[in-house]
Order: C-alpha cells, then structure tokens, then sequence
C-alpha cells in the first residue's frame, strides 16, 4: 500500500503523525511510504531521517496526497488536500467532526473518501487509545502550564503552585477523571498543589484516588462544580463526550464568581470547549482576560510538545496501520472493530449516526456497506 505523510499546517503546530522509526517498520513491512519534504522538521526529525527508514521524500504536499491510498495526518485535512485525494482513499485524522467546518465533512462524501477519526477509535473496554496517547500529554501539560500562568507577570494570583513552608499551596480543580484529567491530577499532586477533581462517574474517581493518594474527589453536580470553581486559583476543563460537542459544565455565573487572577485551562476546547467563557486561542496568543480571570484554550496544545507527541501518536497508530497495509481499509474495518468505531464517512456515506444527528444528514450503518461490497465482489 502506497502510505502518504505531509506536514500539518495549522499554525506553530510542530508534530507528525508518523516518526521514522514507525515509517521503518511499515516499509520492511512492504509498503510504500511518501514523506512531504521538512514534514518532520518541528518534531526534530529530518528528511534524511525519513529516507534511512526507507521513505521516500515528495517536494509538494500534492504529490503525495495524490499517490496515497492512506493518507495519515494529525489535524483534519486541509480543503486542498481533500481536493487531491484519489476517489476512494482513506484517510485518518483528528477530526473533532462536533465543531469542524461542514464543507470538510461534504467533501468527504463527495470525494468519497474513508475518514477515520482517530479521536473516536474505540476498543471493546471504551477505550479510545490513539486519543489516550494524546491526552496523557495534555494532562500533564495543563500543570506546567498553570505554574506559569499563576505569576504575577503572566496576570494570575501569584502563587506559587506548590506552596512553600507556612505559604498554602495552590487549589487545582480538576473537572473529569479521564485520561487528561487523571494525568493533570497525578502532575499536580507531585507539584505539591492542593487537587480537587469532579465527574459525574464515581468509578473513574474511584480508580483515580486509589492511584493518586493526596487528592479530593467531588460528584459533578452543578452545585459542587459551582462551588469548587468559586474557591479555585485553578481550573482545568477536562471533560470529554465523543464524537459530540462537550456541554458548559462551568457556567458564565460561575467564572464571574471566580477569584481574580484565577486561572481556567480549558482542554476541552477541541471539542467546543466546557466553560461557558471559553474561545478558541492560538499558541502564539494563547491566552485571554475575562472578567479579570485568565483564560488558555489552545485547541491544539499538544501541537507545542511537538516531538513527543509525535513519538506517542505513531506508536498508537502502528497497529491500526499495520491491520489497513495488510487488508485493505474494509478488511481492517471486519478485521478490527476499534477501528472501524472510528469511521466518520465510507463510500460518499456517512457512516456515524451521532455526526447524522448533528448534521440532520441520512446515515447508514458501516457493517451494511462493507457487506454490499462483499456481495458486489462475490
């Protein structure tokens, strides 16, 4: 299978969806991979990285978007590059379908293109694990970024986040207990700051407190949730509903409460964001003013993490890149129910039922088109 990778040009976004040791395997497993030229070079991996492991190197995103059966990206595709894609192939991306731009989705089904989202791949245990990869980052991220928004010269508090001997600490509330917020939990608690974390599934605060001692967990009422955000110098938005855009948890009332200079770190933006005052800011202005709290809603913070991040999605993608090299795109989908979870649109067809509901679109069940095409071929 002809394999094809270019960089991702969204603004300061300095990862890669596939690294040279991942293109390696791939080739020695008998593909063949194409690598838009300087595709690697914010993640600090080379062209000539990539031509050791095998790939071969295209000077324009066209040529290889328009060789590739398989195109793999981290953020959604570019309209161009849709405008390139063969008829027919598949493509995978973080698609965040709930908030992306319509036209993306209608030229999906034009082009007829395969669309996985890796944010909604799923295994039998609800686990989604290239968007775990990701989100394990995030978390910790969120802490680090905390610390240097609560100074006094970034506009927070002015408190050290893990206090120091007779000086408190600061209070981190964390809203869920998934995988960015079990990982800012773990981050903040070594920091030494005081952590609050709420959800509405008490198995998953069961599971976060048995693994990280030290910690306050809370039922996610609006009450609480109303109460917590009140008294926090931190609050950090790490609610997920898949494939669907995620609810104001923390009202406008309730950041209007919130002390001044506090912090709201809202990771959920990618997915329309859980705080009501929320708005889509960039890495290079990451940040704003409301109401004299501090907001960061960077929808691709892990863009700035390039290099790992990059290292964490190509080992989550090997085997669902694996599975497609070798069967083909609808023997994956038979072959490896996570992945075909993941399925936005096949065959000019929406094939998500949530997405169709959004959209008011028809839909039809991905099991019925892949078992027309078996018939077909029969």
């Amino acid at each position: 299978m002809i394999i094809g990778l270019t960089r991702e040009r969204r603004a300061s976004d300095c990862r890669v969806a596939l690294t040279p040791p991942v293109v390696r395997y791939l080739v020695e497993s008998g593909n063949s991979v194409w690598v838009e030229k300087d595709a690697g070079l914010g993640a600090r991996f080379s062209d000539d990285d990539y031509i050791r492991a095998g790939a071969q190197i295209a000077y324009s995103p066209a040529e290889v978007v328009r060789r590739a059966r398989l195109l793999v990206k981290i953020a959604v595709p570019t309209f161009e590059e849709l405008n390139l894609c063969p008829e027919g192939a598949a493509v995978l991306a973080f698609y965040h379908m709930a908030v992306a731009d319509r036209t993306v989705f209608e030229k999906l089904l034009d082009r007829k293109i395969t669309a996985v989202g890796l944010e909604i791949v799923q295994d039998d245990h609800g686990r989604r694990p290239v968007l775990a990869a990701v989100s394990e980052i995030a978390g910790q991220m969120t802490v680090q970024l905390a610390a240097h928004m609560l100074r006094s010269s970034s506009g927070g508090r002015g408190i050290l986040l893990g206090g120091s001997p007779a000086v408190p600490p600061a209070h981190v509330v964390i809203l869920g207990a998934g995988v960015v917020g079990s990982a800012a939990a773990r981050s903040a608690v070594a920091a030494g700051a005081r952590v609050s974390v709420l959800d509405v599934d008490t198995e998953k605060l069961r599971r976060l407190l048995q693994h990280t001692p030290g910690i306050a967990t809370a039922y996610a009422d609006p009450e609480m949730v109303a109460r917590a955000v009140m008294a926090a110098d931190v609050v950090i938005g790490a609610v997920l509903v898949a494939g669907a855009r995620t609810p104001h948890v923390v009202t406008k009332r309730m950041v209007d409460a919130m002390q001044p200079g506090a912090i709201v770190i809202d990771v959920a933006i990618d997915q329309g964001g859980c705080v009501e005052t929320s708005r889509p800011t960039t890495i290079t202005e990451p940040t704003y003013l409301y109401n004299r709290v501090l907001h960061y809603a960077v929808p691709n913070l892990t863009a700035d993490m390039g290099r790992s991040t990059s290292i964490a999605i190509a080992q989550a993608l090997l085997p669902y890149l694996q599975c497609i090299s070798l069967q083909g795109i609808e023997g994956a989908f038979r072959a490896c129910r996570e992945l075909a979870r993941g399925a936005y649109t096949h065959a000019g067809t929406c094939v998500h039922s949530s997405l169709a509901g959004t959209w008011h679109v028809p839909h039809r069940e991905l099991s019925e088109l892949l078992e027309e095409g078996s018939d077909e071929r029969a």
